[in-house]
C-alpha cells in the first residue's frame, strides 16, 4: 500500500504542475480550493486555479523510524483524517488544531494551535521536511534552517503551497482525564499558567493539554488535561451535552481521546448557539452527524451572501454590526490587562485562552514572518462573534483598537481573519522585508499574491 499511495501522490503533484502550466503567463496563480476556514475574502482572478485534487490523504504513517514515529502527510488532508488514520497506531500529530476540516498544510503555512501548544509548540515546529510547489511552478524540498522553510509560517500561499509534509507524531492513549481550575483573579491565573508551562504539572498531576475559557470578569477555567489508560464513564459532547458548559459545573471529567481532540468542533466553541443548535428542542433533532464546524461555517456563507442578520437587525431598528472574529497572543503576564480592556471596549465573552510557547527556528532563532520569542510563554484569545457599533461598522473601529491594543502589549495577531493595518506597520509587525526576499528568490515572476495583499487588501 505505501508504494501505490507514493505512485498516486506523484500522479496528483503531476497534475498540479501541468495545471500551472496551463496558467497564462503573468496571470496570478491561486489554489482552485472550494473549502476554507479563512474568515477573510479570498482574492478573486479570472485565472483557473491549481489542482489540488489528490493531495488531501495520508501517505504513510511510520510508528517506528529513524526519527521516531512520523507520517508523510499531503497537504490539503484535514485534520479529521489525519488523526482518523494516526490513532489505530495510537499516536497523533504533536498539534492537533480545533476544528476538523483545518488541513495540515493550512496549519502550517497560517499557524495553528491546541491545547498541547504550551509544551510541543505550534503545527511547523514538528514537521522535519515538506516539499513546497512554488511561484516558479518547481516542487522544492524543504527542512528547518532552510529560508523558505523558516520563513513558511504565516506566509499565507505568498511562497507556495506545500504539497507533501514529514510530521513527527506522538503517544496518543485511549482516554484524556480533564480537570477543570477556576479563578476569580486574572493575575492568579496567568501565575499559574507560567507554573504549569515551566514543569508541565499542577499539584502533583501531569499536565499534558492546557487551555480555558474566560466566561467573564472574574470568571476564568483552565482545563488541565493528562492522557491516560485508565478507562472509566466518558462524557458525549457530540450528542445532547455541550462541553463548553461543562467547564462550569464540573471540576473533573473523562473523555475518550477522539472526543477530546474534536470537544471543540462540535459546536463550533460556543458559536453554534447563532443557529439555534444549543437549543435542546433543536438539538434533539438536529442530526449529531451535522453538527460540526464546516456545517456552521456553511449556513454562515449563507448569512453573508443574503445579508440576513443585517437585514433581522435593520427591521428590529438595531445598530448596524461589526464582525469581530480574532486570535490573537499577548504575554502570559499581560493577560490580565488585555483581558481587562476588552471588557471595557468590546464586551465579547466567552472568549478561549490557548497558552503556546514557540519553540524557535531549529537554530534558536524566531520564525521569521510570526516572530513570537522562543521560550516565551503566549497566551492565545480567541473571540469570534459580531458588535452593534452603528453606522461606523464599515470602517471597523472595534478590530482596528483591538490590532492597536495587541500591538502595545508585545503581541501579535493570525492573519486568517481580517486585518487592517497600514502597509508599514504590517511590515513590521511580519517581518515582510525578509518574507519579500524570499518570495524573489522562489517566485521570481511576482505569480503569487503577497502576504499583505492576501491579509489587508483582500477586503
Amino acid at each position: 500500500m505505501p508504494n501505490r499511495a507514493w505512485a498516486e501522490h506523484a500522479r496528483a503533484v503531476q497534475r498540479l504542475a501541468d495545471s500551472y502550466d496551463a496558467i497564462p503567463a503573468g496571470q496570478p496563480v491561486r489554489l482552485a480550493k472550494r473549502t476554507t476556514n479563512l474568515f477573510r475574502a479570498r482574492q478573486q482572478t479570472a485565472a483557473p486555479g491549481l489542482d489540488v485534487g489528490g493531495l488531501d490523504g495520508v501517505i504513510e504513517v511510520v510508528p517506528d523510524g529513524p526519527d521516531g514515529p512520523v507520517a508523510e502527510v499531503q497537504a490539503m488532508c484535514t485534520y479529521e483524517h489525519l488523526v482518523d488514520a494516526t490513532l489505530p497506531h495510537g499516536l497523533v500529530p504533536y498539534v492537533v488544531p480545533q476544528l476538523r476540516t483545518i488541513t495540515l498544510g493550512g496549519a502550517v503555512t497560517g499557524l495553528g494551535i491546541e491545547s498541547t501548544s504550551f509544551r510541543l509548540g505550534l503545527p511547523h515546529e514538528s514537521v522535519l521536511e515538506m516539499d513546497v510547489f512554488t511561484g516558479a511552478g518547481e516542487v522544492v524540498t524543504t527542512r528547518p534552517g532552510d529560508e523558505l522553510f523558516d520563513a513558511f509560517p504565516n506566509s499565507y500561499g505568498s511562497l507556495g503551497y506545500a504539497t507533501r509534509l514529514r510530521i513527527r507524531l506522538a503517544p496518543a492513549p485511549p482516554y484524556v482525564a480533564l480537570r477543570h481550575v477556576r479563578f476569580d483573579d486574572a493575575g492568579l491565573l496567568a501565575k499559574t499558567i507560567e507554573e504549569i508551562a515551566a514543569t508541565c504539572t499542577y499539584d502533583g498531576e501531569r499536565v499534558d493539554g492546557l487551555d480555558g475559557v474566560s466566561f467573564g470578569p472574574g470568571e476564568h477555567v483552565l482545563t488541565l488535561a493528562r492522557w491516560t489508560d485508565e478507562a472509566g464513564p466518558t462524557s458525549d459532547y457530540a450528542g445532547q451535552d455541550i462541553y463548553y458548559r461543562s467547564l462550569q459545573h464540573r471540576d473533573r471529567d473523562l473523555l475518550t481521546m477522539y472526543d477530546y481532540l474534536w470537544r471543540w468542533d462540535t459546536d463550533w466553541f460556543w458559536c453554534s448557539g447563532a443557529f439555534g443548535a444549543q437549543n435542546r428542542w433543536l438539538r434533539r433533532v438536529w442530526p449529531r452527524s451535522r453538527r460540526r464546524s464546516d456545517v456552521y461555517m456553511g449556513l454562515l456563507k449563507l448569512d453573508r451572501r443574503f445579508d440576513i442578520a443585517d437585514r433581522l437587525d435593520r427591521r428590529a431598528g438595531r445598530p448596524q454590526r461589526e464582525r469581530v472574529v480574532q486570535d490573537i497572543e499577548v504575554p502570559v503576564e499581560r493577560i490580565g490587562e488585555f483581558l481587562d480592556w476588552f471588557d471595557d471596549e468590546i464586551g465579547m465573552r466567552p472568549v478561549w485562552l490557548c497558552p503556546l510557547v514557540s519553540k524557535g527556528a531549529s537554530r534558536g532563532e524566531q520564525w521569521p514572518t510570526y516572530p513570537l520569542e522562543p521560550g516565551r510563554v503566549y497566551v492565545n484569545v480567541g473571540f469570534w462573534g459580531t458588535v452593534h457599533v452603528g453606522p461606523e461598522a464599515p470602517n471597523a473601529p472595534r478590530n482596528r483598537a483591538i490590532e492597536a491594543k495587541v500591538h502595545e502589549l508585545g503581541g501579535h495577531k493570525s492573519l486568517y481573519s481580517e486585518a487592517f493595518y497600514a502597509p508599514e506597520q504590517f511590515d513590521a509587525l511580519y517581518n515582510t522585508v525578509h518574507l519579500d526576499e524570499v518570495k524573489r528568490h522562489h517566485d521570481p515572476d511576482d505569480r503569487l499574491t503577497n502576504l499583505y495583499d492576501k491579509a489587508v487588501r483582500s477586503r
